[in-house]
This record gives structure tokens, sequence and C-alpha cells, in this order.
């Protein structure tokens, strides 16, 4: 029986890994696209559905939203179910749910359908870490292959703002969403057969405590917007409800037997400190994307396009830099890029808030949209080497989808935030972002053992 086994398993060849790692790149950078791709389509889809500011900030986060808290169970689910199974199911349901999105008759069938959209992001990004480790079991190959990986998340949000400008340019902002299902047959078709296929396990996923974290992020989202937008009936609701749903939450935690969140990371002060990093630099990063899309074709009237190729100096560095920073990271450790990037968004918020308060040139957009470019795509790299080398051995995975799950509950409150601010000043908002960097690398700075490398 174990020849038999051998001989209808065989180790897969280097042209069907290469398609099967190509496979599972182009879902990740499917995931990463749809948080970009819409920035540029907001003010069409605002006139489209007659919405609200507060109508699209949940456009935005009813995405991030799921994402962010299905990512902390999303890893033990991919263990238990099978990596392949679950990346092809989320593939699946993204692919079709982007598709209904196109279709959505109002603003309430496109929230539900951006939720879905989340979950099935949440199910394709740790499982696609999975079956690289199952591609390229050889530690050397396996982070070649992670590289490139990587690599396709710089493409995607370079190629977001300029592709969603040209489709909305071209159809509206529905189109943006059409991208994703040829896209996601693509992906199915290289990540099919046996060379991805994964085992199933026995790690457990308490979806009553899951679902609970769903609920307590999604309600606290709707507490800020519903402020910013000064509706204070809905917000009054909406913090009662949170603070049932924050009990419910602590009360299922406690009980059970595999906690969403691992408490045990929490503990670990430079742990703390990357994963305030992380939130920060997704803040900016999508608050940036949600404010200025406005401020640009609103009040200085480019159109969608120009939008997109205005976002440049802001996307290029996502691409160029990565591989600097590895080489820095090799050599001094992961805390210079982290302090310089964090250092260089706050300079590229501040820059930002001071153009739009007066009025000033793009050129000076540019300057900052440079500075908030280089910071991140110094910082993120970096800090997943940090954090994981601050992680307690054999926690290496689950503070991995602990630093993705904060990252996205980050980009969820720079929309939240940000939008509110930008309804009084867009360079309020810009200054917020500038200086929660600014507390992010105090914080960063003075915490011991965050400089290991």
């Amino acid at each position: 029986m174990a020849v038999v086994n051998s001989v209808a398993s065989p180790a897969p060849s280097r042209a069907r890994r290469a398609g099967a790692l190509t496979g599972v790149s182009l879902g990740y950078f499917m995931v990463l696209l749809d948080t970009t791709v819409l920035s540029v389509a907001e003010p069409d889809l605002a006139a489209s559905l007659h919405t609200s500011m507060a109508g699209l900030q949940w456009a935005t986060t009813g995405y991030t939203v799921v994402f962010a808290a299905l990512l902390l169970s999303a890893g033990a689910a991919a263990d238990r179910f099978g990596a392949d199974r679950v990346f092809r199911t989320g593939t699946s349901v993204f692919a079709l749910a982007s598709l209904l999105s196109a279709l959505a008759p109002n603003l309430g069938a496109l929230l539900v359908l951006r939720a879905v959209s989340g979950a099935a992001a949440a199910a394709c990004v740790p499982a696609s870490m999975a079956l690289i480790a199952r591609l390229y079991p050889q530690p050397a190959a396996r982070a070649r292959a992670i590289s490139v990986w990587a690599a396709v998340s710089g493409a995607a949000v370079a190629a977001g703002p300029i592709a969603g400008g040209a489709l909305v340019e071209a159809s509206g902002w529905r189109a943006v969403f059409l991208v994703n299902a040829p896209l996601g047959l693509v992906v199915l078709a290289l990540t099919w057969g046996r060379a991805v296929r994964c085992p199933r396990g026995g790690n457990r996923v308490d979806w009553p405590a899951q679902t609970a974290a769903v609920v307590v992020l999604a309600l606290l989202t709707d507490v800020l917007i519903a402020a910013g937008a000064g509706a204070w009936v809905r917000t009054a609701w909406s913090a009662g409800g949170l603070g049932i749903a924050v009990t419910v939450f602590t009360v299922l935690e406690r009980r059970s037997q595999a906690p969403v969140v691992n408490r045990t990371l929490l503990r670990s002060a430079p742990v703390r400190a990357g994963l305030l990093a992380g939130a920060v630099t997704n803040f900016a990063l999508s608050g940036a994307l949600f404010v200025l899309p406005l401020l640009l074709q609103r009040e200085r009237h480019l159109s969608a396009l120009e939008t997109g190729l205005a976002f440049l100096p802001l996307t290029v560095p996502f691409v160029a830099n990565p591989p600097l920073t590895g080489r820095i990271v090799t050599h001094t450790g992961p805390r210079p890029p982290i302090l310089g990037g964090l250092a260089l968004l706050t300079a590229g918020g501040t820059v930002l808030a001071g153009t739009v308060f007066a009025e000033g040139a793009y050129v000076w957009l540019a300057v900052g949209l440079l500075l908030t470019g280089f910071g991140i795509s110094f910082i993120l790299p970096a800090l997943v080497a940090a954090v994981i080398g601050a992680a307690p051995p054999g926690t290496a995975g689950s503070v991995g989808g602990l630093l993705n799950a904060i990252r996205q509950i980050g980009a969820t409150f720079g929309v939240a935030l940000m939008g509110t601010a930008a309804a009084a000043d867009t360079g309020w908002s810009l200054l917020l972002s500038g200086g929660l960097c600014a507390v992010a690398w105090l914080a960063f700075a003075l915490t011991p053992g965050s400089a290991s490398r």
C-alpha cells in the first residue's frame, strides 16, 4: 500500500509548483486589489447609489471588518479543513461575491456582498501561506517562494488605484468588481490538482466566540461612523449593543478551549509595540486612500483615471522598495526600517495635511504621498520579522495571524476616523494620521526588546 500511495502522489514537478505558486500569489493579489481598487470609485458610487459619507465608509469597512475579525481564526480553519479546500472555497466565493457586487441594486445589498467578500478573503490569506509551505518544504526554496508571494502585495497596491480609475472612466464604479471573476477562474485553474492538496488537521475553531468577535468589531465601527455623522440615536443603540457583545465575547473567550485571541502573545511588550505599528500603518494607508480621492475629484476636479495616476508616488514604493528593506533587515534587524518608516509616515501625514490646509499645488501632495509610500514599504516587510521574532517559541503562526488581523482593524478604523475628520476638513484627517504614527514611533522606540534581529 505504501508503494501505491507513493506512485499515486508523486512530488510535483518544478513547473507544476511554479504554476501553483502563481495561482496562490494571484489569489493574494485579488484579495489585496479589492482593498484599494474601490478608492477612486467612491464619488461615482456615492452619486449612483445616492449615499452619504457614512454609506461610503461602510462600503469600504464592510469588507475590512469581516476580513479582520475572521483572520483571527482563519489559520486554524485552514489547518482543520485542509488549506487547499479553504483556499479554493474562499477564492470561489470571493469571485462570485465580487460579480454580484457589480450588480448590487442598492447600498444595503452592496454592504452584504462586501461582508461576504471579506469572509472569503480571510479564508484565502492564511491558507495561501500553508499551501506555499506544502509546495516548498525546503526552507531556502520556501523563502524564495514567500518573497514572490509577498511581492505580489506591492503590485496589487500599486495597480489598485490606476486600474480602478481606468475602469471607472470606462464603465462606472460597478466595473471595479468585474475584474475579480475572471481572475478567480485563473486562480482556481492554476491551483487545481494533487500538487496543492493538504491534509486535514485537528485544530479547533470556536465559532461562537469568532462570531462574537465579528459583531464586536462591526458595532465598534458603527459607533465611530454614526458619531461622526452626528446620528446620536444610532450611536447610542450601537454603543449599547457593543457593550453586550463585548460581554458575550469575554465570557465565551474565558470558557473556550480554542480562544480566538492568544492572550499569551499580548503579554509580550515587543509584540504589542509591533501590533500597534502594524495597526497605525494600515490606518494611514487605508485612511489616505479613502479621503484623498474625494478631495482630488470633488474639490480639485480630477477624473477617476487622473486620481489613480495621482496616487503613483504613494504606490510605486510598494513595488520598488521591499528588496531594499529585506537587505536592511538582514544586516541590521527590523528595528531601523520600522522606526524610519514610522518617521516617514509622520512626515508624510504632516506634509499632506499642510498642503490641504494651504490648498497647495499637487507637487506637495506628491511629496507627502511619496514619504507615506516609502514609510509603509519600509515598515511592513520588517514588521513581520520583528513580531515573529518577539513572539514566544511555537507561536509564529498565531502571531502572524494576529498581526494581519490587527492591520485590517487599523484599516477599518482609518476609514472610520479619517472619514469622520474629513467631514470637517481633509487636512484634519491627515494630521490625525501623522499624529498617530508619531505615537507609534515613540511606543516602538521605548519598548525594550523590540530591537532583536
